[in-house]
């Protein structure tokens, strides 16, 4: 099959004809393609059948990755692959954690080169900050379909992935999430919505599980923080709860913001449960659990993969060692390439791993893997093989039901904190 390449100008003939005509051409690039000088360039990638391992450079991801990213060949077409998730704002590190595992297989595949039907292609990452919110989410997703990308990585938060897949479903572009956990958002009828990561239907049960078995827990609170993540999770798990023989003595309801909780707690110390979920993120996470230990509150405090953060051990203090949390998938560190990725990952941004990387990282390959087997950089080629994705990745096997999510569910892992760093308890497999 000979892919079309009707407006994606390479880039010497973008040179030529700026020099020739002093303007931009009105011609309209085809989804997934654009034409750019060398100077505007920015990260790019190139992938095979797994992702290879090659070494990271030593720059800041904040200062310095554009000027990092290798310079396209001057007959190469540009393709954009877009990247959106919250990079200002209190969740600013996770989202650029999402971010910089994208970037760094962009870079890595740009480092070895990508030749599609023939043509050489230079990947561009196009990231677009929803700061996470729901107004800013669409808007960001509106622009990275008006920028003509091939297929999006993101978004991270489930109450801004949601609504945000609409506008990436009515322009028929591939929306590949790395945390977005919400079993809704495979949930609506769309054909672009896929995740890389296990849903709260699996995430739930497995914190339930722990409370029920390891912990023996019969009295438990739940809490949280009112977002469609937060309170899906919530709820997952209470339901686990109660088919596990468990009860739920109260349920309490916060914001995403909020970071006093002394009231909640009160109820909470009176009520003396024998452990508290708290579904939510670490910034608000963190500090519930800390001043649930300030007021002599013994219970454990569990959280999901919004909490299960690197920073938690800050933001908790003291009380860190009393949170028990679930990573998305088998933790980087018993992942068979999962030390040499980490190594490559803070050799290049000078940033801990928190939690999201190493899948924005897969889905980038997967990306990339369905380009060559549709031999298309047409966004709705990609699209369709996407869909049919079998694919080793550095987290595992990728592959995807008809909804979009991972066949067998995903595997997740549950972390304490010791010495103010993650230990892994258990990697609980489907």
């Amino acid at each position: 099959m000979r892919m079309k390449f009707g407006f994606a100008v390479t880039i010497a003939a973008a040179v030529a004809m700026t020099t020739a005509c002093g303007k931009k051409s009105d011609n309209e690039p085809a989804a997934g393609a654009s034409a750019v000088s060398e100077a505007s360039a920015a990260a790019s990638s190139s992938a095979g059948a797994s992702a290879p391992a090659v070494s990271g450079s030593e720059a800041s991801a904040a200062s310095v990755a554009a000027a990092s990213a290798p310079a396209p060949a001057s007959n190469a077409t540009v393709v954009k692959i877009g990247h959106v998730a919250p990079v200002s704002g209190p969740l600013a590190h996770l989202g650029q954690d999402d971010e910089n595992g994208a970037r760094l297989a962009i870079e890595e595949i740009s480092a070895q080169g990508l030749t599609i039907d023939g043509h050489a292609i230079h990947l561009e990452l196009d990231t677009q900050d929803d700061a996470a919110d729901p107004k800013k989410g669409i808007a960001a997703a509106q622009q990275l379909v008006a920028d003509h990308v091939v297929a999006v990585v993101g978004h991270l938060n489930s109450g801004v992935s949601i609504p945000a897949s609409k506008i990436y479903s009515d322009a028929n572009v591939a929306q590949i999430s790395g945390a977005t956990t919400n079993p809704t958002f495979t949930q609506q009828g769309f054909k672009t919505t896929f995740r890389v990561v296990p849903t709260d239907a699996r995430q739930g049960p497995v914190l339930a599980t722990y409370a029920l078995k390891t912990l023996h827990a019969r009295k438990i609170v739940v809490v949280d923080d009112a977002t469609l993540y937060g309170r899906g999770l919530a709820n997952e798990f209470a339901k686990a709860v109660v088919a596990g023989g468990g009860h739920i003595t109260g349920h309490e309801v916060t914001t995403d913001k909020a970071r006093d909780f002394k009231a909640i707690l009160n109820k909470i110390k009176r009520s003396q449960p024998d452990a508290v979920m708290f579904g939510g993120m670490d910034v608000t996470g963190g500090p519930f659990a800390k001043q649930a230990a300030a007021m002599g509150i013994k219970a454990k405090i569990l959280g999901g993969d919004g909490m299960c953060s690197t920073d938690i051990a800050t933001l908790a203090a003291d009380a860190a060692p009393n949170v028990v949390c679930s990573e998305l998938g088998t933790d980087v560190s018993k992942l068979d390439k999962g030390g040499d990725f980490a190594g490559r990952y803070e050799a290049r941004f000078h940033l801990p791993l928190q939690g999201y990387a190493q899948f924005t990282y897969d889905a980038v390959y997967v990306i990339v893997d369905a380009m060559k087997r549709a031999n298309s950089i047409e966004a709705p080629k990609v699209l369709t093989a996407i869909a049919s994705t079998d694919f080793n990745g550095l987290t595992g096997h990728i592959a995807f039901d008809d909804k979009g999510d991972l066949k067998g569910g995903g595997a997740i892992t549950l972390i304490d904190f010791k010495d103010n760093k993650k230990n892994v308890i258990d990697v609980v497999t489907p």
